[in-house]
């Protein structure tokens, strides 16, 4: 079984924001493999389903970003998983709006969401899938630009990179996530 997890907020106060761009990239996956995300588990929701034969479990922890780790963990020790099982979407301010970068491993690079994953799996070494949301403008605060919607001339590049982090998880399904990071790390926007 592979995980593949998407970090945000939950509510609707947090719906569209910067900082959900891995639930975003998680209903996307939803929608298109007809996988609802809508079962409460290990405090998040959940949802069981297959990509190309393979099964996968859909998970967006439902206790804040700051704590995803702590339900991250609990799914993983239900399912007796490794991080090596799972790949972690979720929002880079240093990447502009709408670029992706996969990682096979690495810092937290001060994103509270991976700081806790890596707390409460005891490890670095995980996959993720980096979307990017661009930094605020000089003298705007970090936390009120990333709990705020994306403008409309934004828009269409964000919904474009969570298409293609569907496209990228369902490749892993099937092919090496190095081969996977390669192919996504090499498209030019």
């Amino acid at each position: 079984m592979k995980v593949i997890i998407g970090l945000g907020n939950p509510g609707k106060k947090y719906e569209d924001t910067r900082h959900n761009a891995g639930f975003m990239a998680i209903d996307k996956i939803s929608d298109k493999w007809g996988i609802p995300v809508t079962q409460n588990k290990f405090r998040a929701l959940v949802g069981e389903g297959r990509i190309e034969g393979e099964k996968v479990l859909l998970v967006k922890p439902q206790t804040y970003m700051n704590l995803s780790g702590e339900s991250v963990a609990e799914a993983l020790k239900f399912y007796k998983l490794i991080p090596d099982d799972l790949v972690v979407i979720y929002d880079d301010l240093d990447l502009p709006t709408g670029h992706l970068r996969l990682r096979e491993k690495g810092s937290a690079g001060g994103h509270n969401g991976i700081k806790s994953m890596i707390q409460h799996l005891g490890t670095q070494e995980f996959k993720r899938i980096k979307v990017g949301i661009s930094r605020p403008e000089p003298g705007r605060s970090v936390s009120d630009y990333v709990l705020n919607t994306f403008p409309v001339a934004e828009r269409a590049d964000i919904q474009e990179a969570v298409s293609l982090t569907a496209d990228a998880c369902a490749m892993w399904t099937r092919e090496s996530f190095l081969k996977v990071m390669n192919h996504y790390n090499s498209l030019k926007k």
